[in-house]
């Protein structure tokens, strides 16, 4: 049995373009073709996707996946194999991070000096300080916490205004890449990634890619930052985790 693209791309919950450029490359190149010449996968080529998948996951370049996966003398079982001990040390990881990690729209909440009305200005509708118990117990006592509240303690309603001015133009410039067809792991998105990182390196705590890559993790784990993200454009929380992931990659491969 085969698959058109839309198919796979369905399946997989990629985009059509992510697997027209797999196959440009080399790295997933469908085993048929129509007789109009329409991409046709086979079960074999969805076992080769979940393999490529997997490892952008643990966030590993597409060159270094196409040698893993290309390597004659690889075993099935020993890419299983790799993979659960790659998943578990991050698995690790995220927990020996978890109790030092911010959300971005979590650290608004700190030393927030603002007056009711300034902050319905500000923030509209989000109330700041709603999630403000819950962030104290969970990361009080981290680095990230209160370096957050030293920076933000002097922020006036303008500082403020200008933090989400930033936020919001960094998220249409993401939807509008998602809208493009643009890939999460695409250089303009990966630059986005970055400058996203940046921002809450400059407006709340120093951020490393580390850290990023646990934010990212966090939008698409807790359903409350997922609800608030996607209302952006449905699916943004995910493509923002896969660019941040990427841009992590990238910066640390």
């Amino acid at each position: 049995m085969s698959y058109s693209v839309g198919q796979v791309a369905g399946f997989a919950g990629v985009t059509v373009r992510t697997l027209h450029h797999y196959d440009d490359i080399g790295l997933l190149v469908p085993s048929e073709r129509s007789h109009a010449g329409h991409r046709r996968y086979s079960d074999a080529d969805l076992d080769r996707l979940q393999q490529i998948l997997f490892y952008r996951e643990l966030g590993f370049p597409l060159d270094e996946v196409a040698a893993l996966l290309d390597d004659p003398d690889a075993d099935p079982r020993a890419h299983l194999r790799r993979q659960h001990e790659l998943l578990t040390a991050r698995i690790g990881r995220l927990q020996k991070m978890a109790a030092a990690v911010e959300h971005a729209m979590e650290a608004r909440n700190m030393g927030i000096n603002l007056t009711p009305e300034e902050k319905f200005e500000v923030f509209g509708d989000f109330d700041p300080d709603q999630y403000e118990e819950e962030v104290r117990e969970r990361w009080g006592g981290t680095d990230a916490y209160r370096q957050s509240r030293e920076r933000t303690a002097s922020y006036t309603k303008e500082d403020w205004q200008r933090v989400r001015h930033e936020a919001d133009e960094l998220t249409r410039r993401f939807v509008a890449l998602m809208e493009a067809g643009e890939p999460a792991d695409s250089g303009a998105a990966m630059d986005a990634a970055e400058e996203h990182r940046q921002g809450i390196s400059r407006n709340h705590y120093d951020c490393g890619y580390e850290m990023h890559t646990c934010l990212g993790e966090m939008y698409v784990s807790d359903e409350r930052f997922t609800r608030n993200l996607d209302q952006a454009r449905p699916g943004f929380a995910a493509y923002l985790r896969d660019a941040i992931l990427a841009n992590a990659a990238r910066h640390t491969s």
